[in-house]
């Protein structure tokens, strides 16, 4: 293909296509880490662009950009994906939050490991519960979702026409009230065996003084926690589900919002 023979025109509308596709691929959780290499997200996000290419191209503006205004078009789809991207991130952050807690309950305060998808030292518990909801993420193809909304955005939302004004930022605020909610859901079977163990061990300290509860504390906590764990995978895999389904309906709904 000759470069020379592209209008114009045309490759400015296949930025703008292209910059909300970096913003949507960007914002899927499993790419969206420093691990994956960056020579991946670029060509997945350029094959993308040119399949969906014809058939975004019809909503895009058809005006004489300048520089600086076109710039700011670009800026304005990739926070769009970036936005998008946080609503999915925030019930990655529901789960860790609820698992730190589960994990300086069980006495695992001090264990830390290096997370290589956000470049930080996250609690062990919270490394387990994120991996395992990534690939519950993966295998009832949530990924998909994010081109499907790339497409369906178009249509609500063409672009330049993005608002910040309205009530997306209040419904994003709704959003991260609701990440707390969902963080005690994940961690409350854990935490009520954990009161309960640790009400027991407290009657055995005052029927038995010469019992060294504080060493005796962290084994039963940690294997009762493991147990549970085991046990109430299956309910964490469902509220899983259920957040995971629920995400195409809040990013119509975000997407409505942003709209003028």
């Amino acid at each position: 293909m000759d470069i020379q023979l592209i209008p114009v025109d045309q490759f400015q509308s296949f930025l703008i296509v292209t910059s909300r596709v970096a913003g949507f691929i960007g914002a899927i959780p499993v790419f969206s880490s420093a691990q994956t290499p960056g020579r991946i997200k670029t060509g997945l996000v350029i094959a993308l662009s040119l399949v969906l290419f014809p058939i975004m191209e019809p909503y895009v503006p058809s005006i004489d950009f300048s520089p600086v205004p076109l710039a700011l078009l670009v800026t304005a789809e990739v926070l769009l994906g970036l936005i998008l991207g946080l609503v999915a991130r925030l019930i990655f952050t529901a789960v860790e939050f609820g698992a730190t807690v589960i994990g300086f309950q069980m006495g695992f305060a001090a264990a830390n490991v290096f997370d290589p998808q956000n470049q930080r030292q996250v609690a062990l518990i919270s490394q387990f519960q994120n991996v395992f909801s990534i690939l519950i993420f993966l295998a009832i193809n949530g990924h998909h979702l994010f081109i499907q909304t790339a497409v369906l955005s178009y249509e609500l939302l063409p672009p330049g026409q993005i608002d910040l004004s309205g009530e997306a930022v209040p419904y994003l605020m709704e959003l991260a009230a609701h990440m707390f909610a969902l963080g005690v859901q994940f961690s409350a079977p854990i935490l009520t065996v954990l009161l309960l163990s640790g009400l027991i061990l407290g009657i055995l300290a005052r029927v038995f003084p010469q019992l060294n509860v504080f060493l005796l504390s962290f084994p039963i906590n940690i294997g009762t926690a493991f147990i549970v764990i085991a046990l109430t995978l299956n309910l964490i895999s469902t509220l899983l589900r259920r957040e995971f389904d629920a995400l195409s309906e809040r990013f119509i709904t975000i997407l409505n919002y942003l709209s003028f």
